[in-house]
């Protein structure tokens, strides 16, 4: 089978960019010929489609390429008439690509599959979040008139009218007019979609999968601290962690950076501490000698990769009750609520775990073998 796989990042940037990478690769062990689509930039892996790739986006194209510019279309047909796949995957296109992608492919005939990494098609600055704070849904109803008065595009009135004239166009009929299936990583995610009104048929609940080979040891010895591993900003929840933390004597160790780490190091006690950005191999040891790890979000999160991660190294996770987090962990509390994280961590600090059994367990359900037993029957039908 020939599968393109476009993703607007072409580098582990985040989860979506890591996911198309992975599944790549996934594709290309089976057989299957494989092209990526995407946009030009400075830190893409090399690959030869690459002279396929629109330039990297300017402020001007900000006005265009959330529409279809010229130039996407003219390269992607290019890619199309190459390539000749029976099988289009997107991913994160919005914005630097476009769904005019999948307009494109369908109208050749050929099977549109999309991979919901964030809630774009419901809200348009992605995150269901009014002013980066508080849970919002108000635009799922269809009228998306609420971005526009709130200024929810990075507090700009011109960016808040691109975003909103990008959702107008790109509307759910049309969307769904061009797309075969809507692949969505989580239960939530559905509901969420299907509560704006996308058809239920069109849509699979497929969970995300990692290398599991990745995170094969044979010590499951735990050290003397837990853990969060995520970017440092507000709608991680990081800030309602370190409160609880500062509460509590024990030691906690914080990967990853942020806006928020110079404000949260100033207030953070001793035993919290901040270890900035870490490669794989650095975390494999930390987020796996960890008693367990946190995972405070307090908006709408998916189907977090670092749960999957956390659960595969034989590391128990703590995750706030909101978004798809429920679905992968039974340990959860009220999202946002310093009190309840309080008392779960004190809870599991000397809680009693089967580290590799947990493991075992996790490495079989997110392994890419089942994977793709399941996508490929999507891009079969």
């Amino acid at each position: 089978m020939r599968i393109l796989l476009a993703n607007k990042f072409y580098y582990r940037r985040g989860g979506d960019c890591v996911y198309v990478l992975n599944l790549e690769q996934l594709l290309k062990k089976h057989g299957h010929e494989v092209a990526v689509f995407a946009m030009d930039y400075p830190e893409n892996m090399d690959t030869e489609w690459k002279r396929y790739f629109p330039k990297n986006m300017g402020k001007v194209m900000a006005f265009t390429r959330p529409f279809g510019s010229r130039e996407v279309k003219d390269k992607f047909n290019r890619l199309l008439d190459d390539f000749r796949p029976d099988v289009v995957h997107l991913n994160n296109i919005h914005t630097q690509l476009s769904p005019v992608l999948a307009e494109l492919a369908h109208g050749r005939g050929i099977r549109v599959v999309w991979t919901l990494h964030d809630y774009k098609l419901l809200c348009p600055r992605y995150d269901c979040l009014l002013n980066g704070r508080t849970v919002c849904e108000t635009c799922f109803n269809g009228d998306k008139k609420a971005c526009l008065d709130n200024k929810c595009m990075k507090g700009s009135r011109l960016a808040s009218f691109i975003g909103y004239r990008e959702a107008v166009v790109w509307n759910r009929q049309r969307l769904e007019n061009a797309t075969d299936i809507l692949i969505c990583p989580s239960r939530f995610m559905a509901d969420k979609m299907a509560q704006g009104g996308f058809d239920a048929r069109k849509m699979k609940v497929l969970c995300n999968f990692i290398d599991t080979g990745k995170c094969a040891k044979g010590d499951y010895g735990k050290g003397d601290y837990y853990c969060y591993i995520g970017r440092l900003s507000r709608e991680k929840g990081i800030g309602t962690l370190i409160d609880a933390a500062n509460c509590l004597p024990y030691k906690v160790k914080i990967i990853g950076n942020g806006p928020l780490a110079n404000e949260l190091k100033a207030v953070a006690h001793n035993h919290i501490e901040f270890l900035g950005h870490k490669e794989w191999d650095e975390i494999k040891t930390l987020v796996g000698q960890a008693r367990f790890s946190v995972v405070p979000s307090e908006w709408y999160e998916n189907n977090p990769l670092s749960v999957i991660e956390s659960q595969c190294l034989g590391t128990p996770v703590l995750g706030a009750r909101i978004g798809g987090i429920p679905e992968l962990t039974d340990m959860t509390f009220s999202s946002g609520n310093v009190a309840d994280l309080k008392a779960w961590i004190e809870k599991m600090w000397d809680a009693p775990f089967d580290y590799r059994k947990m493991a075992e367990e996790a490495q079989r359900k997110y392994n890419a073998e089942t994977y793709y037993d399941n996508i490929i029957k999507v891009y079969s039908k």
